[in-house]
């Protein structure tokens, strides 16, 4: 077996960890789920449960993958023994190939909805074109086709090379152009006395539902299901600083989420325009924004730039938790370009009815994007905390450093994170059904 690629920096890290992390789920889903599940209040549940539960969670993944330098079904096999912990692992690398390649046909979609930005514009004519094309199936078909194979090109780089190189380039770019687009989308009459308004907490609108669904957000946004941050923890350096790097990573993330909602939210409420239309904000709402606003095409397209980018970013880095898992399979043996080349054959048969189906995206996505996720990243604390135990958990995470707070956290990882995680499951299959 080749020796295991590490990264090559610490900056590699960070930006690769943000990378992965910063996808759709920050830039296209948070700014509707605050529209949707009540406002700043739901902003505020969100950031409580990122530093409560995400950010042990992410620090778990993370020392569960780089204490055993393996991917799912490595780590699980360690931790819960060949016959379980093998089941769970390659469950696990399922979960990420069917949720990799519905995400895939999103990711055309998004292209597409770029595609004519530039090159056609959200005039009102051409409205029904666009429309028509994006439910053409077998148009995104093709288009998830040609994003797969360029994805699959760059795991064949590897590591330093492909992901790591990428992410060095696309997240300080789109930082730059969120940045850019704040600035013009505050420029807007009324913008900051709405977002003002909306930013208001109106704690009363909370319901049980809205508490799942930010904290099923922050799970979502950040990657977390005992896969993703879980192989490329494998990929850290022993003196990589895990709380320092899962601080960063989770800033980051929440960051994405905050500067992208402080160029929509603005900019939606300035022309009047429904935040709260749910998934259909990126390809319903958005398009008819830029439509009216000044500039509209040169804005829209630098948003969907920036956006298509690292949506990119995520897939191959979901896509990398296959080809890792798979990889570490002593009964598989096969090698890495073996597995790219099956992974691409794969992809495309699971996103060929998503494509002509849109609507079994959302199904798959209940099942594997929501559930399986979240029962992962349970399976990965309780494998850290009971299947290495405590003295390797806190050697791993802290080092030598003697931190008050070291037993605490491991008491927080070992009972607290696995049954709110198992909690939320639970409540969201019970409002599910």
């Amino acid at each position: 077996m080749p020796k295991r690629q590490l990264f090559t920096s610490h900056l590699g890290a960070v930006f690769t960890m943000i990378g992965l992390a910063v996808g759709l789920g920050n830039v296209w889903r948070f700014p509707y789920m605050m529209g949707k599940f009540g406002g700043s209040a739901f902003l505020f549940v969100y950031l409580i449960f990122t530093l409560l539960f995400a950010l042990p969670a992410l620090m778990a993944e993370m020392a569960l993958g780089r204490e055993t330098r393996k991917g799912p079904v490595g780590a699980f096999s360690r931790v819960f023994g060949q016959r379980v912990g093998t089941f769970i692992g390659y469950m696990l690398v399922f979960t990420i190939l069917v949720a990799a390649s519905y995400y895939l046909v999103v990711i055309a979609n998004v292209l597409y909805t770029t595609y004519f930005s530039v090159f056609q514009g959200f005039k009102t004519e051409n409205f029904s074109r666009f429309e028509a094309q994006l439910g053409n199936g077998w148009l995104q078909f093709g288009i998830s086709l040609v994003t797969l194979i360029v994805s699959l090109y760059v795991l064949h780089r590897g590591l330093n090379k492909g992901l790591e190189l990428l992410s060095k380039i696309f997240v300080p770019f789109f930082l730059v152009a969120i940045l850019y687009l704040i600035f013009h989308a505050f420029s807007l009459e009324n913008a900051k006395a709405n977002m003002l308004a909306f930013l208001k907490p109106d704690f009363a609108a909370l319901n049980p539902q809205n508490i799942f669904a930010a904290l099923g957000q922050t799970f979502f946004s950040l990657g977390l299901g005992g896969t993703l941050i879980l192989i490329f923890g494998s990929y850290l350096q022993k003196d990589e600083k895990l709380p320092r790097l899962a601080l960063l990573t989770a800033a980051g993330d929440v960051g994405a989420a905050l500067l992208a909602s402080l160029f929509i939210v603005p900019t939606v409420l300035a022309f009047g325009l429904n935040l709260a239309s749910g998934p259909r904000l990126l390809f319903d709402t958005l398009p008819r924004l830029f439509n009216k606003m000044p500039g509209g095409q040169f804005i829209g397209s630098l948003f969907l730039v920036a956006l298509s980018l690292v949506a990119i970013l995520s897939l191959i880095a979901a896509l990398e938790v296959v080809v890792g898992g798979l990889e570490d399979s002593k009964k598989l043996g096969w090698s890495r370009k073996k597995i790219i080349f099956a992974l691409g054959i794969a992809c495309a048969m699971i996103a060929f009815p998503c494509s002509l189906y849109p609507d079994l995206i959302g199904i798959l996505d209940l099942i594997f994007g929501s559930g399986m996720m979240v029962l992962g990243s349970a399976l990965a604390a309780i494998g850290l905390s009971r299947g290495l135990g405590k003295t390797t958990t806190l050697n791993q995470i802290f080092g030598t450093e003697k931190l008050w707070w070291r037993h605490t956290y491991f008491f927080w990882i070992k009972w607290v994170v696995p049954v709110v995680l198992l909690m939320v499951l639970f409540g969201y299959i019970y409002s599910s059904v």
